[in-house]
């Protein structure tokens, strides 16, 4: 029977929602009911950043490992996904992914099985719910901001693997906030050359040549399909600049 968690509430048959706290939050609204509900959302928001903060606060060094929840056990991507996690383990970091399946429970795999912190930030949705068996410390969000705090706070660093809408939500805004100086230079590498060539060819070819991002830009980009490769780079930089 499917089981949906709903904050410390587990839901199950027919009381499992077809919605999310998060769409609620963001739905537009014809009346002025949100002014009685809205604002009591903010205590529970703030619940959500205080519960994460105190979850994360001592994993020590840690990378957050991005990739697509649909990727099967027997592709490339999830098994470079395990190796991803378990050479961060041994060169001392925790593993932090989205804690779903795919890519994101391959990291989390190869942590746990390594002997390190694997970390699964969970989220509210009506179609994928809860963290993978190889997470040993798992948080739930129910609004996709919490969430995306923390995965910038507790990490010195990124790696992407293939993935979908999700990831490259992920990537964009974790560029975003590295070019602006929002955050310290995390260094940012997409594993998958085949796959990310495209998207990589079009930022050079389209943006940086039409002026909308310099040419410095692209280098806060490492891509390569070496996992040994991505994790010497993030940890190589993250040591230079703890």
């Amino acid at each position: 029977m499917k089981e949906y968690r709903k904050g410390p509430v587990l839901l199950r048959g027919r009381n499992v929602p077809t919605t999310s706290t998060a769409g609620h939050l963001l739905d537009s609204q014809r009346d002025i009911d949100w002014l009685h509900g809205d604002p009591w959302r903010v205590m529970r928001i703030q619940s959500e950043f205080v519960e994460g903060f105190g979850a994360l606060a001592e994993i020590g060094n840690a990378i957050t490992v991005y990739g697509s929840a649909r990727s099967a056990p027997d592709s490339p991507e999830y098994r470079a996904g395990v190796e991803v996690g378990r050479l961060l383990v041994e060169a001392g970091y925790a593993v932090i992914t989205g804690g779903g399946p795919g890519c994101m429970e391959a990291a989390n795999k190869g942590a746990a099985d390594a002997g390190g912190i694997s970390v699964g930030l969970g989220i509210e949705l009506p179609f994928e719910q809860g963290v993978n068996e190889y997470v040993n410390l798992g948080i739930n969000f129910r609004y996709f901001f919490a969430r995306k705090t923390m995965f910038v706070k507790y990490a010195q660093g990124f790696i992407a693997l293939p993935g979908g809408f999700g990831t490259l939500d992920e990537l964009f805004e974790s560029l975003t906030l590295v070019q602006t100086r929002t955050v310290q230079r995390f260094p940012i590498v997409l594993l998958g050359s085949d796959y990310w060539g495209g998207l990589v060819g079009w930022l050079r070819d389209t943006m940086a040549a039409e002026g909308k991002i310099s040419e410095a830009d692209l280098d806060l980009i490492r891509v390569t399909d070496d996992p040994l490769e991505a994790v010497e780079h993030v940890v190589s930089l993250t040591r230079d600049n703890p």
